[in-house]
């Protein structure tokens, strides 16, 4: 008999536990709100230190990226390869960021025939872009990619500011702050090639 009293004791004040909550909304609420803080700090730290979100500005990536998308950029593990869409600092003013396709990483011979708008990169045409690249700077080519950097170019070639000018050059690999992964804004296209 006396197991049988232990028993309904127990069972009657666990029953009792889940009134006393749904009788205190302030509790549930409370509890809700707690979540939401933390996952809000989850999410900050993880963006801080993973992800950075970035607004396209200017018509230099277009047509694979256009004034007013909204990307999402990682260094995670990060090792520039051709082709890469990634942003940079401008390291005379880090508030600055450009957004740009790698051509070619260090040790890289990258070429540009202006007459004919043909990059190649180690002899062989580079195809990134559909547009030709007719508009020249201050660099001579060719060029050897120095240890450490990377050449870049804006897929909208008349217009980027890039490699092929001093102001850009070739960019220390320190500067990058991270591969293009996806658009998130506008909805429907994620994909960024």
């Amino acid at each position: 008999m006396r197991k049988t009293e232990e028993y309904s004791i127990s069972l009657s004040s666990e029953a009792q536990e889940p009134r006393k909550k749904r009788k205190n909304g302030k509790m549930s609420l409370f509890d809700v709100f707690q979540s939401v803080v933390a996952a809000v700090v989850v999410v900050t730290i993880f963006s801080l230190f993973c992800f950075n979100v970035f607004n396209v500005e200017g018509p230099s990536m277009r047509p694979t990226l256009e004034p007013g998308d909204k990307i999402v950029v990682s260094n995670i593990g990060y090792k520039p390869q051709p082709g890469d869409i990634v942003v940079i600092t401008d390291a005379d003013n880090n508030k600055e960021s450009l957004c740009k396709r790698v051509i070619a990483v260090a040790g890289d011979e990258v070429d540009i025939n202006f007459a004919t708008g043909v990059v190649t990169v180690n002899g062989r045409e580079e195809h990134y872009s559909e547009e030709l690249t007719k508009q020249q700077a201050d660099i001579a080519f060719p060029l050897t990619v120095p240890e450490g950097t990377i050449f870049v170019l804006g897929d909208n070639r008349d217009v980027s500011l890039d490699s092929r000018s001093s102001r850009v050059g070739c960019v220390d690999e320190r500067l990058i702050v991270g591969k293009v992964l996806f658009r998130f804004f506008p909805l429907g296209d994620w994909t960024v090639e």
